[in-house]
């Protein structure tokens, strides 16, 4: 990706859907979505265009739902997520996404601050905790995914680390799980730069190195290594332990999450989230997949079928989770992880990339 990457239904829908999809149909207006909305009937049949930084077997399925529930079609493309931020901002006013969904906030923090995105729908916003949108309103977090470290059963649970400084200790040299070209990785190496400092996540970057970690191409991979003795502990994403899980059979899987805290950059709460590029040309139908995202349909799927962190009230998360509110991460504007080029240049500058 080269220079890409350096840049960065019926029933209760039914009312979700209607009470608020954005003006008349086909309006590219970029304040369209916050008008009066058009009925469901009158959107049906039409068709938007969502650029997917998020992978197609976890959401591939909530598009289909999101079709059957409403009759608005989707038509996919699927890549990274910064490189698609950076393909909206090359195509400008030409662009032909109707939905930029990404697989973080770094992304959608960089399109915002480029002027490139639409003020969404103020009830969706308001569905949403201030904490996981925009501060200007053109972008809305979908679900919540907490990083961890994840450790072998074997690991007495005093052994494990208390914070992701600790993994430069030499007692870890070679024991280490990482994906790094992953965005979330990436994410949670911006708020380590944010919240600690340069110099410090400079130090840490050559620490890591220096320990020799495993770098895997995906986050599964790092869980699997994990359950199989090939390392002792891997920083992913909370929910890949189920993911593995239901892959494998919860019998056979021998790993845990570990929750870190006291603000460790470790225990970053990101967020998948959806925006809708000013080049839209169907502003209303893509409101009404925002609103979907965020409605309880929507919710329900990211909470049983991806086990990420609903983002709404009254939608329970996965069970075994710890609340969202008891997560002690970062204290952190999530719109500030969007200087994805820095981090990228420093993960090359210590070799991790």
């Amino acid at each position: 990706m080269g220079r890409t990457r350096s840049w960065l239904v019926t029933g209760v829908l039914a009312g979700v859907v209607t009470a608020g999809l954005g003006a008349c149909a086909g309006d590219s207006s970029p304040t369209s979505t916050t008008d009066g909305p058009p009925t469901t009937e009158v959107l049906a049949g039409q068709t938007i265009t969502v650029y997917s930084g998020r992978n197609e077997a976890l959401v591939g399925p909530l598009f289909a739902q999101f079709t059957r529930d409403t009759g608005i079609k989707v038509e996919t493309r699927f890549a990274d997520s910064a490189a698609f931020a950076a393909q909206i901002a090359e195509e400008g006013a030409n662009s032909p996404a109707d939905i930029f969904f990404s697989q973080d906030a770094g992304a959608l923090g960089a399109l915002a601050k480029r002027k490139l995105l639409t003020p969404l729908p103020k009830d969706a916003l308001d569905a949403v905790n201030a904490k996981y949108r925009g501060d200007d309103g053109t972008w809305i977090g979908t679900s919540g995914r907490a990083r961890v470290i994840v450790s072998s059963d074997s690991l007495p649970p005093a052994s494990i680390p208390k914070s992701v400084f600790e993994l430069t200790d030499a007692k870890w040299k070679g024991k280490i799980g990482i994906s790094t070209n992953n965005a979330s990785f990436q994410s949670f190496v911006t708020a380590m730069r944010v919240t600690a400092g340069e110099e410090r996540t400079k130090e840490w970057l050559k620490g890591l190195k220096a320990n020799e970690p495993v770098i895997f191409p995906s986050n599964a991979p790092v869980v699997k290594a994990v359950n199989d003795g090939q390392i002792h502990l891997g920083l992913v994403n909370h929910y890949y332990l189920f993911e593995v899980g239901k892959e494998i059979g919860a019998d056979k899987l021998h790993v845990r999450n570990n929750f870190l805290g006291n603000g460790d950059p470790g225990a970053l709460v990101n967020v998948a989230g959806v925006a809708i590029p000013k080049a839209s040309k169907h502003q209303a139908a893509a409101a009404a997949f925002v609103r979907y995202l965020v409605s309880e349909p929507g919710q329900r799927y990211f909470a049983e079928k991806t086990s990420e962190y609903p983002l709404i009230m009254g939608v329970s998360a996965f069970p075994g989770l710890p609340a969202l509110a008891e997560i002690d991460g970062p204290d952190i504007d999530l719109s500030d992880l969007d200087t994805l080029e820095v981090t990228l240049g420093m993960l090359r500058d210590a070799g991790l990339l």
